[in-house]
Order: structure tokens, then C-alpha cells, then sequence
């Protein structure tokens, strides 16, 4: 495991020979070797590789067997000097009784055998006619290749500090399976060696097991299945590795390949620490089990700069294809129906939202849409007004009133100016004035009237602040701050774009979709400065606080994640390439830290809203912290870097 907390592994589909166990010997040195080349830390092969699965009868053979034996020999001699664990599988005697093994080995040492203790025996399967259950083996020791072996069921093992469990391929499929006490008892990995023929939908069903297991047990499953060179006689085998890390798939290998496939992910051993200390019911179930672990030290190697895995730049976009359609789907729901909840429960007759012709006001305008029509409502008891200030552009502010108009709400305007100037010679501040008083007085002013005339109105405000905006407390306390409901307050800005942009692609009027677009298109801007000679935004968040993009990722790995600064860096320059230089993801981080400990105040005082992922940063649920927390830890690590 590297100092970032990840695990490099590898699934490895060789080219079997059946009853061939010097061939397979040979391709299963050559392939760990290769494995090394990449970095790899623990490297897996299919169940009975040794052999091959299919030798039928040939496993009750005492030449079968003693060749299985000097294979393992080899396998040891030829990996001595090798940085690695391999996991290989070997049928193994034990008092007369033949198992069904993954056989751990590392550094000419075999660390342990584990016998598969659900032995199917039903359609073209046939494994109880030759092996014996492991069920019943408890640890005990066997002599294999002159060491006296750790052997039982209830094994797992530890090299260099992470613990890993083994299972084979059925043990996986039944109600309970073996890896779910390894995973209690402290495994965070769990390696399967399997060998399962390929018919049609069995595979999409393994993957499907695979997820679940390894989010249910929060751990990593690396899963090798027997390839090419297994198929004989009613059966073929096609291979299809898989390594999943708490319900996501990281990778998949080709499958009816006639090559060898090696199968290399890194796995985040950190992350999985965080999330079993996140949840409370994973460690009362953990306090119910126990395992014999077998450690063992391995000497470091190669460790390559790229990580073997996909860092997702936008970890709250949904992805690509039909998930991500369902998924903005979902949000949008939870956004309505969260707000239908809340006029229904208070009997409001209105909806008060104060529209800018930006992003949240937008997506905020559309949710209430989209719940008055749900409710049965008149989209008229929606008051959308306009408040031009000082610096509301042209752009926004044509964009607001098209919006408004084209989606049949109430339109109102009130011009800010007047009362703002007042305001201003109210409490001696010059009308030249651009210091925060003169931004925040516009924002305080705007809110003012939005309370006001929800209450001549017998209605609601509406907020629109998004996730971002309260990381980074980027709103003006009591200000754009404060509302009755907010609708957006836990969708980050890159997920405002993308639901406004998806929206946009779903409209069937013209005006609102082309609309919609453009508004995505705006830069982002609280418009609080005066605009430009031309009328445009001459006030840019993103020049001022950085890229929000950047932010989102922080906030993501930060608070969901649970990483340190350092480790953001490194994903982060992982994710971005070339489009930031560590320079300039250094100076926006600094921001992000300073602001986030700073502004707690703002979240301890923030409107009700539906949470709509993974994280929200509401007091009331997910994010509990103090006002006044140091942050001099984090800022001192960025510094540092």
C-alpha cells in the first residue's frame, strides 16, 4: 500500500493447459511477473489455475496431485525474490479428503490454504464427487511443499498492514457468504477464485453479486474467472475478470479472449477505513466476528506515478448512459416532492423566488415549477421577481424575464437602486463605495423583499444558494443566506449545471430550452459590482474564488471522502491533467480550506432542504462542526505541499 492508502492489485485470466501443471506453472510465473512490472501488490489467478478446473476424474489421480505439488515448487522458487502475493488455486489432500484451495504465497513462503466450502454439485457442476466442504475445517496445519501451512476456513491474511480474505467462486453465491465474517472480522479485500462457464446472463448475475458484496461488507472484491484453454467437452469458459470497491465496478477484463488477461486496479484502502468509521452499523456487526490472520512482510516495488484507476474530476455528476438519465431524474423528484411536503404541511397559496437569470435561480424556478404542477396548483401562485441592482447585466437580466414569462408564472419586478442608495445614505456609507457593505446591503435588501412579500402573500420563500455556495460560504449572511425552504442546498454547482443543461435537452419549447442553455452558458457571477460599459457581468465568482470544479472536487474528497490535503493534490492532478498545474490546484485549495472553516457559521444557520446524495452539509444531518474549528492542520498540510 503506497502512502496514499492505495492497494494495487491485479485478476489475472491465464491460458490454462487441463492436467498440464508445469505449462500452467510456467504462465502463472511469467504473468506475476508482469504483474510486478506494473506494481502490483497482490496478484490473482482463477480457481484450481494449478491444474486447470476441468480435469474431472483426473483430480482422484496421485500423479495429478503430486504434479500439483511440484508446481507449487516451482511457483515458490521462481516468485522468491518477487515483491507480491500470489493467490494461485490447487486441489490439496488433507486425511484422505481432497479440497478445493486458494493457496496464498509470497516471498517462497506459503502463507496459507483455503479450502472452498460450498461445493456445488448441481447442473454441469460436479465438484462433490471429488472434493470435500471446507465448511468444517477450522485452522489446523498441513505439510505442503515441506512447510508446515496454515489450513482452514476461517484464514485471512495481512501483508504490509492490509488485511485480505479468500474465497471461491460459489462461496460467493450463497445467502451468507464467507467473506461477509472475513469482511467483519477486519478484511478489507476479498479475493475470489473462480472458474464459472459462460451461459447466457450468468455473468451479468456474478457482476451483480460482486457489487453488492463488496457495498454491502464495504471492502474491495477482486474476482479472477477462468478463461481460454479451461473450455472442454459441454462447457466453455471465457474468463471476465472483475474488481469492484464498495459498489462500484473499477474495472472489467475482456471476456473470450484468447489471450491472457491481466486485470490491474488500485484499490482505496483508505477510503474503505473512513467509510467502515462512518458507519455505526457495520461496527456493532464487527464486534460479532473473528478470524486467525496470518501476516507477513513483503519488501516494497515498483510503484508507478499513475494510478491504475479512474479519478472522476466530477465526483457529483451523475455518469454517462441510462444511469445518468435516471439519476437527474431522481434529483429532481426529490427536490419536488421535498418541496410539495413543505407547502402542503405550512398551507401556503405562493411561492416567492427571487430570479437573477443565473444557474440556482433557474434550477430553483423549475423545481417550484415542476411541484406546482404536481400539486395541482396554478403556476400563477409562483411569484418570480426581478430585483435589478447595480451590477445586473443585460444578459440575466433578458434571460430571467424570458424564462419567467415562457413558463406562465407571476412576473414582478422591483428595482433595488432606490432603497439600496437610501440605505446607503442611511447609515454614512458613499454611494462610490465598493467594499462588502455596498455588495451585501444589495443582497440583505433583495431578501428583504422577498420575506415581505411572501408575507402579503400567504406564501413561501424559496431559496436557491447551492452546496458550493455553502462549502466555500460564498452568500451574504441573512442575505441570499436565508429562505423559507431551499430547494438546492445540497446539489453542487457542477450538478446545477448539468441538471439545467439536461433539462434544457429534455424541453419541448423552443424559447425555454435555448434559454436554459445560454444561462448555463453565463459565467457565474452574484452581480453585485456595476456591470461593464457594454452591460455585461464584470464580476466573475470563479475569478475571485476559483473554479468550481476544483471546489466540488475538494469538497467531495474533503467531506465525503475523508482525505487529507496531500491526497487531494494527488487526485486531483490525477483528474485534471494538464488543465491545472499543481500551482494553481495549491492556490485555489488554499482558498477552499480557509473559506470552509471560516463560514461553519453560515452552515450552523441554514434554511431546511432535501438532501439529494451523498453528502449535504446541513447541521442537522450530515456535517456536524464547530463554528470555531482550527484549521490550521489542513492550511499547515497545504503549505507544506
Amino acid at each position: 500500500m503506497d502512502k496514499y492508502g492505495f492497494l494495487k492489485v491485479a485478476a489475472v485470466s491465464p491460458n490454462v493447459s487441463i492436467a498440464d501443471c508445469n505449462h500452467n506453472a510456467e504462465q502463472i510465473v511469467a504473468l506475476t511477473q508482469t504483474a510486478v512490472q506494473r506494481g502490483v501488490e497482490i496478484v490473482l489467478f482463477p480457481e484450481l489455475s494449478v491444474c486447470g478446473y476441468t480435469c474431472g476424474d483426473l483430480f482422484l489421480q496421485s500423479t495429478l496431485l503430486d504434479w500439483v505439488e511440484e508446481a507449487l515448487y516451482t511457483i515458490l522458487e521462481q516468485t522468491r525474490k518477487l515483491p507480491i502475493t500470489v493467490i494461485v488455486g490447487a486441489p490439496l489432500l488433507d486425511c484422505d479428503r481432497l479440497y478445493n484451495c486458494g493457496v496464498v504465497i509470497t516471498q517462497g513462503r506459503i502463507l496459507g490454504a483455503v479450502p472452498k466450502r460450498y461445493i456445488p454439485s448441481h447442473e454441469e457442476l460436479s465438484e462433490g464427487r471429488w472434493f470435500t466442504s471446507g465448511l468444517e475445517v477450522e485452522s489446523r496445519n498441513l505439510m505442503l511443499c515441506e512447510q508446515e501451512v496454515d489450513f482452514g476456513s476461517d484464514l485471512t491474511f495481512e501483508v504490509n498492514g492490509v488485511e485480505f480474505g479468500v474465497e471461491l467462486s460459489e462461496d460467493l453465491l450463497v445467502p451468507t457468504p464467507p467473506s461477509t465474517d472475513m469482511a467483519l472480522g477486519g478484511a478489507k479485500v476479498i479475493f475470489n477464485l473462480a472458474a464459472v462457464a459462460d451461459v447466457i446472463g450468468k455473468q451479468d448475475y456474478i457482476r451483480t453479486q460482486i457489487k453488492a458484496q463488496s457495498a454491502r461488507t464495504i471492502s474491495a472484491y477482486v474476482y479472477a474467472n477462468a478463461g481460454f484453454g479451461e473450455s472442454t467437452t459441454d462447457v466453455v469458459y471465457g474468463g471476465g475478470g472483475v474488481i469492484a470497491e464498495n459498489g462500484r465496478v473499477l474495472c472489467e477484463s475482456d471476456k473470450f479472449s484468447l489471450t491472457p488477461q491481466l486485470l490491474v486496479a488500485d484499490i482505496d484502502i483508505e477510503r474503505l477505513e473512513m467509510e467502515r468509521r462512518r458507519s455505526t452499523t457495520f461496527r456493532a456487526a464487527s464486534q460479532q466476528s473473528e478470524t486467525t490472520v496470518i501476516e507477513m512482510e513483503v519488501p516494497e516495488g515498483l510503484r508507478p506515478s499513475k494510478l491504475d484507476r479512474e479519478v472522476n474530476p466530477t465526483p457529483f455528476v451523475p455518469q454517462q448512459g441510462q444511469q445518468r438519465e435516471q439519476t437527474c431524474r431522481d434529483i429532481i423528484k426529490i427536490q419536488t416532492l421535498g418541496l410539495a411536503q413543505r407547502l402542503k404541511k405550512t398551507n401556503c397559496k405562493s411561492a416567492v423566488i427571487g430570479i437573477s437569470g443565473g444557474l440556482d435561480s433557474t434550477l430553483a424556478l423549475l423545481i417550484t415549477t415542476y411541484t406546482f404542477d404536481l400539486l395541482g396548483l396554478d403556476r400563477k401562485g409562483i411569484i418570480g421577481i426581478t430585483m435589478p441592482g447595480f451590477g445586473t447585466s443585460n444578459r440575466t437580466y433578458a434571460n430571467a424575464n424570458v424564462l419567467m414569462s415562457e413558463l406562465g408564472i407571476t412576473q414582478r419586478e422591483i428595482s433595488i437602486k432606490e432603497s439600496c442608495l437610501q440605505h446607503f445614505a442611511d447609515i454614512g456609507v458613499s454611494e462610490d463605495d465598493r467594499s462588502v457593505v455596498y455588495e451585501n446591503s444589495q443582497a440583505r435588501e433583495r431578501t428583504q423583499i422577498l420575506m415581505d412579500i411572501s408575507n402579503m402573500t400567504n406564501g413561501m420563500v424559496v431559496g436557491t444558494g447551492d452546496l458550493s455556495e455553502l462549502a466555500l460560504g460564498w452568500a451574504t449572511y441573512n442575505g441570499d443566506h436565508m429562505s423559507m425552504y431551499n430547494v438546492n442546498c445540497s446539489v453542487p454547482k457542477t450538478l446545477v449545471q448539468h441538471l439545467v443543461k439536461w433539462i434544457a435537452s429534455n424541453e419541448t419549447n423552443e424559447k425555454v430550452a435555448s434559454t436554459l442553455l445560454d444561462i448555463v452558458d453565463t459565467p457565474v457571477s452574484p452581480e453585485l459590482l456595476p456591470a461593464d460599459k457594454q452591460g455585461e457581468i464584470a464580476q466573475k465568482t470563479e475569478d475571485l474564488v476559483g473554479p468550481y470544479e476544483l471546489h466540488d472536487f475538494f469538497l467531495y474528497n474533503f467531506a465525503r471522502a475523508g482525505f487529507r490535503p496531500e491526497k487531494i493534490l494527488y487526485l486531483a492532478q490525477q483528474a485534471f491533467g494538464k488543465k491545472y498545474p499543481r500551482k494553481t490546484i495549491l492556490k485555489w485549495m488554499r482558498i477552499f480550506f480557509g473559506r470552509f472553516f471560516t463560514q461553519q457559521f453560515k452552515r450552523s444557520a441554514v434554511p431546511d432542504g432535501p438532501k439529494i446524495g451523498s453528502l449535504s452539509l446541513s447541521p442537522r444531518g450530515d456535517w456536524k462542526m464547530p463554528s470555531d474549528a482550527s484549521m490550521r492542520l489542513w492550511l499547515g498540510e497545504v503549505e507544506s505541499l
